[in-house]
């Protein structure tokens, strides 16, 4: 049989040690070369100080331009089976050349998380309100929800934005699919460091990523001063990719306050903190830092936006404060506070909380079973594909007038910089 050609289209050069994202396009990337397909990884972003060398793992790598037909001859020439677009920006400078090149490869959106949901979260946060069904209808949730529509299968990493596409924006069922973490469980083994073993909390987040950042003011505004009235020797370690000098200067040893910057090694920082501080406020997905948390054996500290999509039904591994039920942020970081003192002074809670997060891990995000989803599903759809482009005539629809206005403005785009 013919080898199978893959082409990623990726937003950003995946750094799996500085983001989810970086780390769950790792593993569909790895989860492609291991079936045997010839994986190219293109992208017409600049490489970060953090990337990981595709080429070490049999991933051909290359750069593309934006609004340039070059790009033409580069997939003309390819000529892959699929191609996956890395987020629904990459689907609306793409898709349409691919669709007009290639029009038999299978055209798979990887959202990453909703970022219409994450923005419309956002806006309502900055105005002090409860989301409403405007921010949900946003002109950016427009041109997401029209990706998803035009693409074969989009692949949903939370089955709360699975539950929110089928039920408010009408997406059928037959081009979503569940992807969560894919975390290779394999040989995992509980971490040695005990209760007594551990000190100090621990936040850790890409600092480019807003909800991340927005949870380190929190923490330092609100939340932190409240947790050292109570333990005036306990430490916060906040560590991340890419600290900008305003995250830096809110270092602060006399408080505690401590802004370490990028680790060298995320697992070991986590395995040496008693409880780990995840104060998000807003934001969609799920979310890596608490997933490795468990893994370290770190019981959490979170938000009602911390643990969505993570639990599918089981207990959490943490204590959680539900932001919607109170009338103030200072509410809310009393009651975060009081749930981090609570978890670091209780043996006995803490321990429970650790094995609910190993529970949950082995249960939720196991990779063989996700995997052999995708898997299934891929091959199920390039079996019928033209009979699964014709059960989505929404998709037709948006495909049809998308080619017309994207092309003509990236044509229009690429003349003018002649």
């Amino acid at each position: 049989m013919e080898t199978k050609k893959i082409l990623v289209l990726g937003y950003v050069w995946p750094e799996p040690n500085s983001s989810a994202a970086g780390s769950h396009m790792l593993s569909l990337l790895t989860l492609f070369v291991h079936q045997g397909w010839q994986v190219t990884f293109a992208s017409p972003a600049q490489q970060g100080e953090h990337k990981v060398d595709l080429t070490e793992l049999s991933i051909n790598e290359q750069t593309v331009a934006l609004n340039c037909s070059s790009f033409d001859d580069f997939i003309n020439e390819l000529n892959p089976n699929i191609v996956l677009f890395d987020r629904f920006m990459l689907e609306e400078q793409f898709g349409w050349r691919v669709a007009k090149h290639c029009p038999d490869a299978l055209r798979i959106l990887d959202t990453e998380d909703l970022h219409s949901l994450r923005h419309a979260r956002h806006q309502a946060l900055k105005q002090n309100r409860p989301l409403n069904k405007a921010d949900l209808n946003s002109d950016m949730a427009k041109r997401e929800i029209a990706a998803i529509f035009r693409c074969d299968l989009s692949l949903i990493i939370s089955d709360y934005e699975l539950d929110l596409l089928k039920k408010h924006y009408s997406v059928p069922e037959h081009i979503l699919l569940h992807c969560p973490f894919m975390l290779d469980l394999q040989h995992f083994s509980p971490s040695t460091n005990s209760y007594a073993d551990r000190q100090h909390f621990i936040s850790i987040g890409n600092f480019r990523h807003e909800p991340n950042w927005d949870a380190v003011l929190f923490l330092k505004q609100h939340i932190w001063p409240l947790i050292r009235k109570q333990l005036p020797k306990a430490e916060l370690h906040i560590y991340g990719a890419y600290p900008p000098p305003k995250a830096t200067q809110l270092h602060n040893a006399k408080q505690g306050f401590l802004v370490k910057g990028w680790a060298e090694d995320a697992k070991q920082v986590m395995q040496q903190a008693r409880v780990c501080l995840a104060p998000l406020r807003f934001g969609a997905g799920i979310k890596g830092k608490l997933a490795e948390a468990m893994f370290c054996g770190t019981p959490n500290v979170t938000t009602n936006i911390g643990i969505e999509g993570m639990t599918m039904g089981l207990d959490w591994p943490g204590l959680t404060t539900d932001l919607n039920s109170f009338d103030s942020f200072e509410d809310s970081a009393q009651n975060i506070a009081n749930h981090a003192v609570q978890l670091y002074q209780e043996q006995s809670l803490w321990q429970q909380k650790q094995q609910q997060g190993y529970q949950l891990l082995k249960t939720n995000f196991a990779k063989d079973e996700v995997q052999a989803k995708l898997l299934a599903r891929i091959t199920d759809i390039q079996n019928k594909l033209s009979t699964h482009r014709a059960d989505n005539f929404i998709g037709q629809m948006l495909q049809h007038h998308q080619l017309k206005s994207t092309q003509y403005m990236a044509q229009w785009i690429e003349a003018k910089n002649r």
